[in-house]
């Protein structure tokens, strides 16, 4: 096993602590509860919903609409909104020490990540303070609603090759989605799924250290 040259996060559930449901979604925007949530109708027409808005098929406000149209009134599009803001909670705590090896080591590091717009404006603002310093400081960043890819179609992992010059054997990739990670397994990443329901930090730093980088 090579040492890595080029370390890739995803985000949610990586780097970014979020909401693991479209029910905890709903509560943390303090909307009132109905039964929508776990509807396999629901569900189904939601996540086909949340694909095309992550491929960049639609803009957050198309998206919210269709919400609102696919819940039948239940949600109205600002309600939708207000749900999708309240999807991301903030970085894990010390996740800012992972990036700090990695500079002290010299590493590259990166972000490829199933995202949308509005997410992706919060979690790399082009302006202004950043609210989320540790995910700011990576030095690249590939979002699947700009490249119209999604994990894990190995289009996206081929594309950060070309982009970066990385040797496929040379990059490590951290994702919370086993799917993920076996994607770039086949494309010769070496990859570590991350267990996001415990802190990501500790888990980081025993990864990197197995992989060569103390």
């Amino acid at each position: 096993m090579h040492p890595p040259e080029l370390v890739v996060f995803d985000l949610g559930g990586v780097l970014v602590r979020i909401a693991r449901s479209w029910a905890e979604a709903h509560e943390r925007a303090g909307l009132p509860p109905h039964q929508l949530p776990g509807h396999p109708e629901w569900e189904a027409g939601r996540l086909e919903l949340a694909r095309a808005h992550q491929v960049g098929a639609i803009d957050p406000p198309t998206w919210a609409a269709r919400v609102a149209a696919l819940s039948g009134g239940a949600y109205t599009p600002e309600e939708a909104t207000r749900l999708l803001e309240a999807w991301q909670l903030g970085e894990y705590p010390g996740v800012g020490r992972v990036l700090d090896l990695l500079e002290r080591r010299g590493i590259g590091s990166g972000a490829l990540s199933n995202t949308n717009a509005l997410h992706w404006a919060a979690l790399r603002p082009a302006s202004g303070p950043a609210a989320y310093p540790t995910v700011a400081r990576l030095r690249l960043a590939f979002a699947s609603h700009e490249l119209g890819l999604m994990k894990p179609d190995p289009a996206i992992y081929e594309h950060v090759e070309r982009a970066t010059g990385a040797t496929p054997g040379r990059v490590l990739f951290f994702d919370d989605l086993a799917p993920n990670v076996e994607g770039a397994r086949a494309r010769g990443w070496q990859a570590v799924r991350v267990d996001p329901e415990r802190d990501t930090t500790p888990q980081l730093l025993e990864a990197l250290r197995a992989h060569g980088i103390e």
